[in-house]
């Protein structure tokens, strides 16, 4: 296959390739598997490749009659876990981790068809918004490598981007999908809960603000990932749901006419002017469109809702590092292998008393109930997916390699610049970001919709709409600087 035809197709048309015979699966995999060495020395986005699936797709028990017929994808280097595998999550401490079995979602992945050929980079724990620490990696935006493509599900976003593969795992616990997406050009979609599984290790109620998903460069790739991955583990402590129909026959048909409110302050966060511009133009495109549309804002305490969301934050990764640090048998995180943002969310973290976790789950549970009677008077609620930048390399204020030394002011921070996105984890509904804008420093930029529980059907709808709108295509149909169709002839 032609670079540019390898570019220009999407999961689900090299799919239908290789069903027709167009191709083999182990001919897709040994192309990706060439893109990937030719950009990673500029990007610096993939860990690893598998070599042995790559050559033998059906090596690890990949499903050649699964709904993606062998098409090589690739695991983020964290959460669900690879059998026999490094899973090293971003961090010096876990070097040589190798797991020992096969997650739930693993498994799914495999039954869809789909061949694991490596895994992607990620920050450390995924805890911060870029995986920048020239220890681990340096992962770069294909659009400009003086950028940061952001994070944490960084390597996937930028191999997608990038075109070296058309599709990739990526994991949300308060935009890690969504942001990265966003600022690369991608389509990045979180679920609500009760879509993925964490099993075997969590539940939706342990894993509380966390999910799964992709990052692809397709409406309907993301549809089709989300029908052959979903479900639940037997025995799951929360309950799981089905649509009624198959998002990739859904998304076939436009939505009915929406009524979509606008935001772009949220409490004490607001987005930058050009980025509320951006706002502006993409909700006059829904507008002409058809549907409805207003400035409008839920009856939340925001402020409050950061601030749970801080504590959830803090004390669910400082149990994270603990239990990697009882594996290895240590008492605290060493300063040459842990980071030392995440050494302070462990101090911070590991003692906090059940009080303060029942706290903020009532602010938890306030606040998705303001949501969810905001979504009672509006189907649609639309931002910037975050509201600042996309920030440079080397811009160490939001990475865990910072020097800040109160755990609260670098938080802060974080919710400073990604304001938009951490709530959607914290009532357990949907949210897509769509890349239909472009920044003033010439990146893609996304916009984000929001949806009630359970209405994911609905955003893939109106994104599926609005990607048949665009004449040229995501992104005005420009590519990344740094793309596999103008590297290889």
């Amino acid at each position: 296959m032609s670079w540019k035809d390898w570019a220009q197709a999407d999961a689900v048309a090299l799919s239908e390739g290789i069903s027709r015979g167009d191709y083999r699966a182990s001919e897709l995999s040994e192309q990706a598997r060439a893109a990937v060495k030719t950009l990673n020395p500029q990007l610096d986005a993939a860990r690893e490749l598998f070599d042995d699936v790559i050559e033998d797709p059906l090596a690890d028990g990949m499903n050649p009659e699964g709904f993606f017929r062998g098409l090589p994808f690739m695991m983020k280097d964290l959460g669900p876990s690879v059998k026999g595998r490094l899973q090293e999550m971003g961090s010096l401490l876990m070097r040589g981790n190798r797991a020992d079995f096969d997650s739930f979602l693993t498994t799914k992945i495999r039954r869809a068809g789909l061949n694991i050929i490596g895994r992607t980079s990620t920050p450390e724990f995924g805890v911060c918004s870029s995986a920048e620490n020239p220890a681990v990696c340096i992962t770069r935006n294909p659009w400009n490598t003086a950028y940061s493509s952001c994070g944490s599900s960084a390597g996937s976003t930028v191999l997608v981007a990038a075109g070296a593969i058309p599709i990739a795992h990526a994991t949300d616990g308060g935009g890690s999908i969504r942001i990265p997406a966003g600022f690369n050009g991608n389509i990045g979609m979180k679920c609500s809960r009760g879509v993925f599984s964490l099993a075997p290790g969590l539940s939706d109620l342990s894993g509380l603000v966390s999910t799964q998903g992709c990052i692809s460069k397709s409406v309907r790739d993301t549809a089709a990932w989300i029908d052959q991955c979903r479900g639940a583990a037997p025995g799951e402590f929360m309950p799981y749901w089905q649509p009624e129909k198959a998002y990739s026959a859904l998304i076939r048909r436009d939505p009915p006419r929406l009524r979509i409110a606008l935001s772009c302050r949220w409490g004490s966060y607001g987005a930058e002017a050009d980025l509320v511009a951006a706002l502006e133009r993409a909700a006059r495109h829904l507008a002409d469109l058809g549907h409805s549309v207003d400035w409008a804002l839920p009856d939340v305490d925001f402020d409050e809702a950061y601030e749970a969301q801080t504590l959830c934050y803090i004390s669910n990764f400082a149990q994270v590092i603990s239990t990697h640090l009882r594996t290895r048998r240590l008492f605290e995180p060493p300063e040459d292998l842990v980071e030392p943002i995440n050494r302070l969310i462990w101090q911070a973290g590991k003692d906090i008393a059940y009080r303060e976790r029942f706290a903020m789950q009532e602010v938890f549970n306030r606040t998705a109930r303001q949501f969810g009677s905001f979504f009672e008077s509006w189907d649609i609620m639309l931002t910037p997916v975050t509201a600042q930048a996309t920030p440079k390399i080397g811009e160490s204020e939001l990475l865990t390699t910072s020097n800040e030394t109160d755990i609260q002011t670098w938080f802060h921070r974080l919710w400073k610049a990604f304001a938009f996105t951490p709530l959607s984890n914290m009532c357990g509904t949907p949210a897509i970001s769509m890349p239909m804008e472009r920044q003033a420093n010439g990146l893609p930029f996304g916009i984000q919709a929001l949806a009630p529980q359970s209405h994911d059907g609905l955003l893939l709808q109106l994104a599926a709409q609005i990607e048949r709108s665009l004449a040229k295509g995501w992104n005005q149909g420009a590519l990344p600087d740094v793309h596999i169709s103008k590297t290889v002839a």
